[in-house]
């Protein structure tokens, strides 16, 4: 089972970045941008981390909260946040809770070998908390731009 369009925010709570406990049911009332990437400090997340914290002020000014989530731990999470600066918290979702409710865990190559692995997606919640967008299988190239327009026309 999956979330799709139109569902509601789940009702979970996971450790984040700057020693907290994220509920997602408390991020009603802004538009959420909740975005999974596969590792900390590897070269597509380090990018999409990137455009993700380089059009952070374009994302407040819309009213928009960006959290992202992998299944690495909040210290590996704290020293690549630190790293790249970015100004956004990223959640652990070691047990894969949150990854099982949006269904992105799958099957991958990686050198040949049969991995299980985060799918890269990104999905938008409106200020009442129920998801109407969602990317999975993301291109890093412009997606944060996408994912801006998006925001934008949910503000409208």
């Amino acid at each position: 089972m999956s979330l799709t369009i139109g569902d509601a925010l789940p009702d979970i709570s996971l450790p984040a970045t700057g020693d907290k406990t994220i509920s997602l049911r408390d991020c009603r009332g802004q538009i959420l941008v909740l975005y999974f990437y596969p590792r900390d400090d590897t070269p597509g997340c380090t990018q999409e981390g990137q455009d993700f914290r380089d059009h952070f002020a374009d994302f407040q000014a819309k009213n928009a909260l960006i959290l992202g989530v992998s299944r690495d731990s909040v210290k590996k999470h704290e020293k690549f946040k630190l790293k790249y600066e970015f100004p956004f918290d990223l959640l652990a979702d070691e047990e894969e809770k949150l990854c099982a409710i949006f269904d992105i865990v799958k099957a991958k190559n990686m050198y040949g070998k049969q991995v299980r692995g985060i799918e890269r997606s990104t999905f938008i919640f409106d200020k009442d908390g129920i998801l109407r967008h969602e990317w999975r299988k993301v291109k890093i190239p412009d997606h944060v731009k996408t994912v801006l327009a998006c925001v934008e026309a949910l503000n409208q």
